[in-house]
């Protein structure tokens, strides 16, 4: 009945139900735009088009009178209009034949959820010959389509041809551009050349002609993107960058399909690094509203983000970079191995404003002079740290699948601060270790953890830096006195004190949110 990529058949209720597609109960009416004949899997069946359903069943021959037993009407089935993303007339064509070809019926292209959080793209043949009942049915199928408002219609793509294997351009070109093509989405394809080259495309290219950007790379390439749309609004509203208190949210939403090694937003954003679930919800226009962080020192920002580690996760970025050579799996192995090696603390101050204070008190608060944090709301706690991470989203990936901030939503308006004070290197491995079980790895007695609005993070001492120094007689990776930020998988560099604010909803990103399951208890709304 309904058919899954290059043709495969599939039940429209055993192996699949379309998206967002549950049966309408009987007692509410709606009103019939069509009815008529096809054949659905060579049987004729009654077909209605509703305003929001198509529903079929499976038309019963008729008996002789003569006693015998009726058969049970057919059992109805249906989708909901909101699953199809795109309509075309089924035709056969031969060598011989010159023009379009034989007319066979109507295909419908279905988004289907195949199990949690992930997607797939179905057909369903309604088969009839004739031109003029198919077209009557062709045009209100293309009506209907024409009424989703949200659907993207051009969209601007950013590749990368250097994320993870080299295997981006390949991904795209294979499983993206099809499905972006059948759905009748025109899009124009820019791959970048260097690093920070989306940040300076993105700065001065003519935008309204899109509905939307698409990422197509790994988490750097993704949030290089989200940075330059945010840089993009702040400079056409005119606000001023240093000294940011309320940003300017993003004009168009960002899609991101998965093709790095980690795939950290991507797999936040919607469950699952499956590269048809993230094309499908672009496709779609399942779009949500994802809180965003902002990073300044000094009263200048630095950039916009979704994540940052500093100590053992920065400096573990900061030693891969060194390695670009390698495979990234063999980099990133060999810089954790090497930070671990020379695991040392932090010495910090970190002060933070708890989650539920009023913009009004944050904005009283950040007039206070440089020390006076503890005024109001503010916390302080200090020490050494061997890690401190800040996250706005789950950061779910493959060897952290409850995620690094399991408890963080995307769009709650609060930040994770996970703070790991100094203990013995073994204690410390375990905790690392506990990220990819179903055990709670922040159950240690030297593991803190606060859901917070803002934070301060001020290094005293310059350990960071010097270890640069000392590894290997390579090249340092970072200037002398200052310290490596991992800011969604990408080296920040800071010399101070960084400030970190988060912004409620600031940008929108293509992605259907995550569905409860026993391993993740992550769920988001879609606007």
């Amino acid at each position: 009945m309904f058919r899954g990529k290059r043709g495969s058949r599939v039940g429209a209720l055993e192996e699949g139900t379309p998206f967002a597609s549950p049966q309408l109960p009987e007692a509410v009416p709606e009103r019939v735009l069509l009815r008529g004949i096809f054949e659905i899997q060579r049987e004729s069946c009654d077909v209605v088009l509703g305003q929001k359903t198509l529903r079929w069943r499976r038309i019963q021959p008729e008996l002789p009178a003569e006693g015998s037993k009726c058969h049970p009407p057919g059992r109805e089935e249906s989708i909901e209009l909101e699953g199809i993303f795109s309509v075309k007339l089924k035709r056969r064509c031969s060598v011989k034949q010159s023009g379009q070809g034989t007319l066979l019926g109507i295909t419908l292209f279905i988004c289907m959820k195949e199990q949690p959080n992930k997607l797939k793209d179905s057909t369903l043949d309604l088969i009839n010959l004739s031109e003029d009942h198919c077209d009557i049915w062709f045009r209100e199928f293309k009506k209907i389509l024409e009424g989703f408002p949200s659907r993207p219609k051009a969209l601007k793509i950013l590749l990368n041809p250097q994320s993870h294997r080299k295997e981006s351009v390949q991904v795209y070109y294979e499983k993206v551009e099809p499905l972006l093509k059948l759905a009748g989405i025109k899009t124009d394809v820019t791959i970048t050349e260097y690093e920070g080259h989306a940040l300076s495309l993105l700065d001065g290219c003519e935008l309204q002609g899109f509905d939307g950007i698409v990422c197509v790379g790994g988490d750097g390439s993704a949030s290089e993107a989200a940075h330059a749309l945010l840089l993009r609004a702040q400079k056409d509203a005119g606000v001023e960058m240093d000294h940011l208190l309320t940003p300017t949210r993003a004009q168009l939403p960002l899609g991101l399909i998965p093709a790095g090694s980690t795939n950290v937003l991507a797999h936040s954003l919607c469950g699952i690094p499956h590269v048809v679930t993230s094309t499908m919800h672009i496709i779609m226009g399942h779009i949500q509203s994802v809180d965003v962080c902002s990073f300044s020192s000094a009263g200048k920002l630095l950039r916009f983000g979704f994540s940052a580690m500093f100590g053992f996760g920065g400096r573990t970025l900061a030693l891969a970079e060194k390695y670009r050579w390698m495979s990234p799996s063999q980099r990133r192995d060999f810089a954790v191995l090497k930070a671990l090696a020379k695991l040392q603390p932090e010495d910090c101050k970190i002060s933070f404003l708890p989650a539920g204070c009023s913009r009004d008190e944050q904005e009283r608060d950040a007039q206070q002079s440089p020390g006076s944090e503890s005024a109001g709301q503010w916390q302080t706690i200090q020490g050494q740290f061997l890690n401190i991470s800040i996250m706005a989203i789950p950061c779910l990936c493959s060897v952290a699948p409850r995620g690094f901030a399991p408890n963080t939503r995307l769009n709650n308006g609060s930040m994770a601060l996970i703070v790991v004070r100094n203990t013995t290197r073994q204690e410390f491995v375990k905790h690392l270790k506990r990220y990819s079980s179903i055990k709670n790895q922040f159950n240690f007695p030297f593991v803190e953890t606060y859901t917070i609005e803002e934070v301060k993070i001020h290094p005293k001492s310059h350990s960071s830096g010097q270890n640069q120094q000392e590894e290997g007689g390579d090249q340092a990776t970072l200037p002398e006195h200052t310290f490596p930020w991992n800011v969604d998988g990408d080296l920040m560099e800071a010399a101070s004190e960084v400030h970190i604010r988060l912004h409620p909803r600031l940008i929108r990103l293509y992605g259907g949110g995550l569905e409860e399951t026993n391993d993740s208890k992550v769920a988001c709304n879609c606007i």
